[in-house]
């Protein structure tokens, strides 16, 4: 039997696993999916980049007096309201209200002569609704204007149409219900509801409270107020910190509650692999690798544990770096953590964790070396193992044969 030498069967071994069709496979090749594309869109370069600019920081202590820098937005700034006196509520369409009017003795157009002196010369009216047409309707004055204007504008005008008619009359208008200053409050709240605004002036926080509060944890909740065919949010957490942003509601808001799980991704060498939760805390670095399972002790890289993170320019600016390659107000980031450095503990512990943060711990160069030798180990075993199973096999043929 001829003896091949150990380089000739790694040779051999390779040319038949390039062109071998029938090993165990999950799916299809590279080969064959690029040879089957009728169009392919592919990057040049090598290793075929994707092509996206990104910068590497090294975690240190200086960087971590910047990373807690957040883009906030506001709703003091998109809407104002959160100072001043209380917004005026001017009646509306399909607002119920009754309407009476009083006059100085009998006699006159509502009260009759026979009456005499009695406490209250005054008639009160049926309740009306204001109609689409904004008006109310009072006997000898006719269709009176109601619609976007207040109380005491809408009296005064009763009472100048009367004023020929009835003896010193007096308006007064009691609003029953109102439809057109309503609030109403959707989402994660447990008794979702249109709320409906009162003289004294509700906040944000009023109107979620009068929807029987969050049902969700408020460090996973945002608030986004809809207001004329604009919007804004906020973070919970940022509103209830920040009484400037706790802005007086208006009559047609609509108040969104929303919970968004916050959720970031570890792969390589970490303990485990896969999304996790924030669940209701903040966390730090050091703890979203501890919630990951930490660093595999047989694979890890300590000296390369790196956070991707898209920031602002504006954090990389105060650090020092040069942000005019990166046409866009945000810069993809790289944080790059030395674990082998004692300090750099107490450095990830320190910096927090945002949402859709992914963590990457390389491998050990040791461990890309042991892969190559355990490939070359199982296919020179394979090779010396070829003269004695064909001596195996020759026995057993023989032996049934006898």
């Amino acid at each position: 039997m001829k003896i091949y030498s150990v380089s000739t069967l790694l040779l051999l071994a390779a040319t038949a696993l390039a062109g071998c069709t029938s090993l165990p496979s999950s799916g299809p090749s590279e080969k064959s999916v690029e040879q089957g594309a009728a169009i392919k869109v592919t990057s040049a370069g090598k290793a075929k980049a994707v092509g996206i600019d990104y910068a590497l920081v090294d975690l240190n202590k200086t960087v971590l007096n910047y990373v807690s820098d957040s883009v906030t937005s506001s709703l003091a700034g998109g809407f104002g309201g959160g100072r001043g006196g209380v917004p005026a509520l001017p009646l509306g369409v399909g607002d119920v209200v009754q309407v009476a009017v009083f006059e100085s003795q009998s006699g006159g157009l509502f009260i009759p002569s026979d009456a005499g002196s009695r406490p209250g010369n005054f008639v009160t009216l049926p309740q009306q609704t204001i109609a689409r047409d904004g008006t109310v309707s009072v006997p000898y004055a006719g269709r009176i204007p109601a619609a976007g204007r207040v109380v005491e504008d809408v009296q005064a005008d009763i009472e100048d149409r009367l004023a020929n008619r009835a003896i010193e009359p007096q308006a007064l208008i009691t609003k029953i219900s109102s439809r057109s200053a309503q609030v109403a409050v959707l989402g994660d709240v447990r008794e979702p509801a249109k709320i409906e605004l009162s003289e004294a002036g509700e906040r944000v926080l009023d109107v979620i409270s009068e929807a029987g509060g969050l049902s969700a944890p408020g460090t996973e909740t945002y608030i986004t107020l809809q207001r004329r065919g604009r919007s804004a949010t906020v973070h919970y957490d940022h509103l209830v910190a920040t009484p400037a942003e706790n802005i007086y509601v208006a009559p047609g808001d609509t108040i969104l509650v929303d919970r968004e799980r916050r959720t970031y991704l570890a792969f390589g060498a970490a303990g485990l692999n896969g999304r996790f939760d924030f669940e209701e805390s903040d966390l730090t670095f050091g703890e979203a690798l501890g919630k990951a399972g930490g660093l595999l002790d047989s694979r890890a890289n300590p000296g390369q544990v790196m956070l991707y993170r898209v920031v602002s320019k504006s954090m990389l600016t105060k650090l020092g770096v040069d942000v005019s390659r990166f046409a866009t107000d945000t810069v993809p980031v790289i944080f790059r953590a030395n674990m082998r450095d004692p300090a750099a503990f107490f450095a990830v512990q320190k910096f927090p964790m945002q949402d859709k943060d992914i963590l990457y711990v390389t491998n050990s160069d040791s461990v890309e070396l042991l892969k190559f030798l355990n490939i070359l180990n199982s296919v020179t075993s394979t090779a010396a193992g070829v003269p004695s199973d064909a001596v195996s096999a020759r026995d057993a043929v023989r032996e049934l044969a006898d």
